[in-house]
């Protein structure tokens, strides 16, 4: 799991964790290997766990109520997909589509994490004092618009 752990080491959202976290994490991940078009999770299906793309790239595909479709986003190596769902337990936000062909992602499942978590009560506080963090920035920033001053 070295490759996994290099790539942890350079993710925003486990900034702060020592070594032996970001191990204690590799240790609960699945490596999935996807083609493009592969669907690695879908729109309105469980939020049971997040991804680290380890290389290759994935599209973030929004559904509106009339069923269409429109690629919101792509995300690459040492990106992450699902996080919110270590949040709210909700339901995915968006589909997450492989986009080349050997696109390499890290499960972490929810549950795993969660337990993680209850045995290692600093990795929960960092993971979600990160995510708060990475929330408020969005949140500020989203509507900010630099000509209305």
């Amino acid at each position: 799991m070295d490759e996994l752990l290099q790539i942890l080491k350079g993710v925003e959202l486990f900034r702060d964790l020592s070594e032996d976290q970001l191990d204690q994490i590799s240790k609960i991940s699945k490596k999935e290997a996807y083609s493009k078009g592969d669907i690695i999770c879908k729109q309105g299906d469980p939020g049971d766990a997040m991804y680290v793309i380890s290389s290759g790239q994935v599209e973030i595909n929004v559904s509106d109520n009339k069923g269409n479709a429109y690629s919101a986003l792509y995300l690459g190596a040492g990106q992450l997909v699902g996080e919110m769902a270590l949040v709210d337990e909700g339901t995915r936000s968006a589909s997450v589509i492989g986009v080349e062909d050997e696109t390499v992602v890290y499960n972490i499942p929810n549950n795993k994490f969660t337990a993680l978590c209850v045995a290692d009560t600093a990795i929960g506080y960092i993971m979600m004092r990160n995510i708060a963090q990475d929330l408020s920035f969005k949140l500020r920033h989203r509507d900010y618009d630099p000509t209305d001053t």
